[in-house]
């Protein structure tokens, strides 16, 4: 269906209204589902996109959960095209849930517009160590990053290579596996969230939850119960 995307105007402003900017095709329905638990989330560590985050053995439950319930899901119904991120935890647990759907691994389509926020001089470093260097690195009341990232990504960064991806994924259904991060900023396009430095961004929600998304809503297909907020991108 057509959509109205909006301005990535940098405001600096949670509160400011936007303007529309484009319009664009989305995959209907899109299933949107927040890789599970990696060793780094459990150390409370920041991922960035540089390393192989493997997933810990909660994650693979997650993702294992994940699988059987779009595998219920899709019982009646043709299997979507599998979209990831190329991050090793997104690909590990989209191969869980594909094997479920009886999708081989080489059938995944890995793009790096849907990698998580590029975390620049954070990458890899445990994040007390971050805050005792720099202060707060959160926004508490949104759940996320304060900006600037020194070396990093703005959220109007990856919501334009969002809106690269939706104008190349088309309007038929897809089923992607992304971040914590990314995911709330697509979401935020597609049904919309409060404004953030000039981005609307939806709510978090936790690792391993997949979302349905359709017709300007969304609805919880199945509801993960791993981390929520930054720590668990």
């Amino acid at each position: 269906m057509v959509i109205q995307l909006f301005s990535l105007a940098l405001t600096g402003r949670a509160d400011k209204a936007l303007p529309h900017r484009m319009a664009a095709i989305q995959p209907t329905p899109l299933y949107l589902a927040r890789h599970a638990e990696t060793v780094f989330n459990h150390a409370r560590r920041m991922q960035g996109n540089a390393a192989h985050t493997p997933l810990t053995r909660a994650g693979i439950l997650q993702a294992e959960a994940m699988g059987a319930a779009l595998a219920r899901h899709f019982a009646a119904g043709p299997v979507p095209r599998i979209w990831a991120s190329p991050a090793g935890r997104a690909l590990q647990t989209a191969s869980v849930i594909a094997e479920h759907l009886g999708v081989g691994f080489f059938a995944i389509t890995a793009d790096a517009r849907l990698r998580e926020i590029e975390v620049g001089d954070w990458t890899g470093r445990d994040y007390a160590e971050i805050v005792a260097q720099e202060g707060e690195i959160l926004d508490h009341a949104h759940r996320l990053f304060r900006m600037p990232i020194p070396g990093g990504e703005h959220y109007a960064d990856i919501a334009t290579r969002l809106q690269s991806w939706l104008a190349d994924a088309g309007d038929a259904p897809a089923l992607v596996v992304s971040h914590g991060m990314t995911a709330r900023v697509l979401r935020g396009l597609l049904v919309g969230g409060p404004v953030y430095e000039g981005v609307p961004i939806a709510a978090d929600v936790p690792q391993g939850t997949v979302m349905r998304i359709s017709g300007g809503s969304e609805e919880a297909v199945h509801p993960g119960d791993g981390s929520t907020g930054p720590r668990g991108a």
